[in-house]
């Protein structure tokens, strides 16, 4: 297929982009500058403007551009960049796709677990609400910019990603050094519950989704066993042979990171219904296998 994919050079786009060319399909990448090779269109998802016309022929997009949640402490403008650049482009994207002379039959446009909300030790699915605070209301805010790309009869599926573990980038990436030298350990009370996913089984869980027709709306890419962060914690230290004495304080990740903290320290305890029952199969399916997967 030919496919366009949006965010390619962060830790997910990637991943998918080589997974997607080592099979043969022909990829084209949405970047932030001049277009200087054959393989890229030009648009600023925050101006709102994009080369629509060389979108034509694309099969599937899979738009992945955001601000990072995790890269920088929240500050109020850090919380309108990282809410522009994803309503904004994926707005920006939905439109362009109605425009055009061959629109693609599926448009996978990136969500978050961050939908939910805290939820404590209680399991939930895409048949829940969004729940209160900063984060749930970007991502209604963000599904409902794609509103005229489904308008326009073109598939749109939500994945609604939970914690990426990988060695190097998203908040996974932070964790691996302070582990390693010796210095992990629970954040908070180690009580809330993480629900992460391998690298791997998101770049694979995204390409399901474009390949499976007649899946579209929210969809959960998480492992199918959500774990408490004191269970995240054991399991890399068993996995990388190191002690985790070192707890942090909530308030000390409040100093850090500010109001990111309160999703840090939060439980979000969230299962991928909708995947499962589409047929999909993880390959790391355990805490353990994904950081080992990782490593």
């Amino acid at each position: 297929m030919k496919i366009a994919v949006t965010g390619s050079t962060g830790l997910i786009g990637t991943a998918l982009v080589s997974s997607l060319r080592a099979d043969g399909h022909e990829v084209t990448r949405l970047v932030r500058h001049a277009a200087r090779a054959a393989d890229e269109i030009e648009w600023d998802p925050v101006r709102q403007t994009i080369d629509a016309g060389k979108l034509n022929g694309c099969e599937a997009v899979v738009h992945l551009a955001g601000a990072g949640v995790g890269d920088r402490r929240w500050s109020d403008a850090y919380k309108r960049e990282i809410r522009d650049s994803r309503i904004l482009g994926t707005a920006t994207l939905a439109e362009a796709l109605t425009t055009l002379d061959s629109p693609p039959r599926v448009l996978v446009s990136g969500s978050a677990i961050g939908f939910y909300g805290y939820t404590g030790d209680r399991k939930v699915d895409e048949s829940t609400p969004p729940g209160d605070g900063f984060l749930p209301s970007l991502c209604v805010e963000w599904e409902e910019a794609a509103l005229p790309a489904e308008e326009a009869g073109i598939r749109t599926v939500f994945p609604r990603t939970g914690l990426v573990v990988a060695r190097k980038g998203g908040a996974w990436g932070r964790l691996f050094p302070l582990f390693r030298a010796g210095l992990g350990g629970r954040l908070g009370s180690g009580d809330q519950y993480w629900s992460f996913i391998s690298l791997h089984d998101e770049v694979a869980a995204l390409r399901h989704l474009v390949d499976t027709d007649g899946l579209e709306g929210p969809v959960n890419l998480t492992a199918p066993e959500p774990v408490t962060n004191r269970e995240v914690t054991a399991a890399m230290g068993r996995v990388l042979h190191r002690p985790t004495p070192f707890p942090v304080p909530a308030a000390a990740l409040r100093l850090v990171v500010g109001d990111l903290a309160e999703d840090i320290v939060g439980s979000q305890r969230v299962v991928p219904s909708r995947l499962l029952e589409s047929g999909f199969t993880f390959a790391f399916p355990t805490i353990d296998e994904a950081v080992r997967a990782a490593v």
